[in-house]
């Protein structure tokens, strides 16, 4: 029996939809904690599997360590074909599909980096808030750029789930939250929540980010 898939991360952090997309697919697989922004300790110890000290990482069953969750989505939905969670190579929703996982990598995932620790870019304390809010206002702006551009269906690709949808409704709950990216992008809202409430991520989600009371602040 061939080693199940190891992923390395957090509750309510960017692992969950790789999570999710292992559930989905029905392959084996364990979680190992790893919560690098509770400081130099845990930090410390997430080194020995990705130097860049960040989460998530992903261990295949063949021993090769993956990172980047944009890369480690579109890998999984494209290893396993049947689960339908990602266009084909010729499916004119490919280009659709690559710009907009790198978009919410590059455009928006990145940018937690700053707001986990604003003293990585300014040095004093004072500041700190101000770097965050503006973060935020950035946040909230690719986020309507992305609605204001797709032309969703039942999910944001049409008619049918993808990792791509999984890593929106990851990422659309955290700062500034899910209020404002309803005010940002309203066209991506019911595809969000169709997501929140799938009933093949029920227990996924009430383990790994859920639903507290208030959560949408």
């Amino acid at each position: 029996m061939a080693e199940p898939f190891v992923v390395y991360g957090a509750s309510g952090s960017g692992s969950v939809p790789i999570e999710a997309v292992l559930s989905l697919i029905g392959v084996p697989y364990r979680v190992e904690e790893h919560a690098p922004w509770e400081g130099k300790q845990e930090a410390d110890r997430l080194a020995r599997i990705n130097p860049l000290r960040q989460v998530p990482a992903l261990a295949l069953p063949t021993g090769e360590l993956m990172t980047e969750s944009a890369a480690i989505l579109i890998w999984l939905a494209d290893a396993h074909p049947q689960s339908r969670l990602a266009p084909a190579i010729t499916d004119p929703k490919r280009p659709a599909f690559l710009r907009w996982m790198t978009f919410v990598s590059a455009a928006i995932y990145a940018l937690y980096w700053i707001t986990d620790n604003p003293s990585r870019i300014a040095e004093r304390e004072e500041d700190h808030a101000t770097v965050k809010a503006r973060v935020f206002d950035r946040v909230a702006h690719c986020w309507q750029r992305m609605g204001a551009e797709l032309q969703p269906g039942k999910y944001l690709l049409g008619d049918e789930l993808s990792v791509l949808d999984l890593y929106v409704a990851t990422a659309s709950r955290w700062s500034p939250g899910r209020r404002r990216f309803y005010e940002v992008a309203p066209t991506l809202a019911d595809i969000v929540r169709r997501v929140d409430t799938d009933p093949k991520l029920a227990t996924l989600w009430a383990e790994r980010f859920p639903f507290t009371e208030g959560w949408e602040r």
